[in-house]
């Protein structure tokens, strides 16, 4: 894990209002929903999904044998704590009679599967070629926080079929020495995409993946806090304590250790 130090918080880009996409509270830009699936120019699929925390070579997909039309995928996260590692599995593909799906073009990284379909007409029909969303995907709409009058909820991860499924929440894990690590769900933004800002108060944090994909409207950012009364020693400021951070699978991991401890 990295260091870090206080940062001038100018280089944070000003965002108005706090309006969080319901698939991830700490969102506050970008395209939203644990999976999107858009068709191109060539009529290809092109199907977005958060998986944080599975590695770039963790995840699996094959496509349905018999009809041709469906594209199954699964991944696991990798943690020490095996109780609390999350398992992904889940399903898109084509919602019509006359197409079958004739290959996948997969890509994982920093905790977000992509995904390039191809298929081929094989008869004819009247309708519009169309593709279908799981019917447990979710809303992932947007609300406003600043707003009384929307009562909100965070989306459960639909793909989580072990594990946590909120993804609101961030695990927490307090060791012997006195140190706590928190962890965050921040989907396609890498370890040089984040910025992380103690104050005597709190835990700030701050990710964009400034890497656009090809198919992205825009990039995403994130931004969230933890209260330091939650993570600091009894009676020792916040900033007297060594911090560090690091990022992996699209997961931010944040340890705060006091004075003292074994913070390597």
């Amino acid at each position: 894990m990295a260091q870090t130090r206080v940062l001038d918080m100018s280089r944070v880009p000003f965002i108005p209002g706090r309006i969080h996409a319901t698939n991830n509270e700490y969102q506050r830009y970008g395209p939203k929903g644990f999976m999107e699936i858009k068709i191109l120019e060539n009529d290809n699929l092109y199907v977005r999904v958060d998986l944080p925390g599975v590695p770039d070579d963790g995840v699996r997909h094959r496509v349905d044998s018999v009809r041709q039309k469906v594209v199954f995928f699964s991944g696991e996260e990798t943690l020490s704590d095996k109780k609390n590692a999350r398992e992904y599995a889940g399903t898109a593909g084509l919602g019509c009679d006359c197409c079958e799906i004739t290959g996948v073009d997969a890509k994982m990284k920093d905790g977000v599967l992509r995904m390039i379909v191809s298929r081929v007409k094989v008869k004819d029909h009247d309708n519009k070629c169309t593709h279908f969303l799981p019917p447990n995907t979710g809303k992932s709409g947007r609300y406003n926080m600043d707003d009384m009058n929307i009562m909100a909820e965070v989306e459960d991860h639909p793909f989580v079929v072990k594990g946590p499924k909120r993804s609101d929440h961030y695990s927490t894990q307090r060791r012997g020495d006195g140190s706590v690590c928190v962890s965050f769900d921040l989907p396609g933004v890498c370890s040089d995409d984040i910025l992380v800002l103690p104050n005597e108060n709190e835990v700030k944090f701050y990710g964009e993946n400034k890497e656009v994909y090809e198919h992205d409207e825009s990039c995403r950012i994130f931004m969230g806090a933890v209260n330091g009364a939650y993570l600091c020693a009894p009676g020792v400021p916040l900033l007297s304590h060594h911090i560090a951070w690091d990022a992996e699978f699209g997961v931010l991991k944040v340890r705060i250790s006091p004075p003292g401890s074994n913070s390597d």
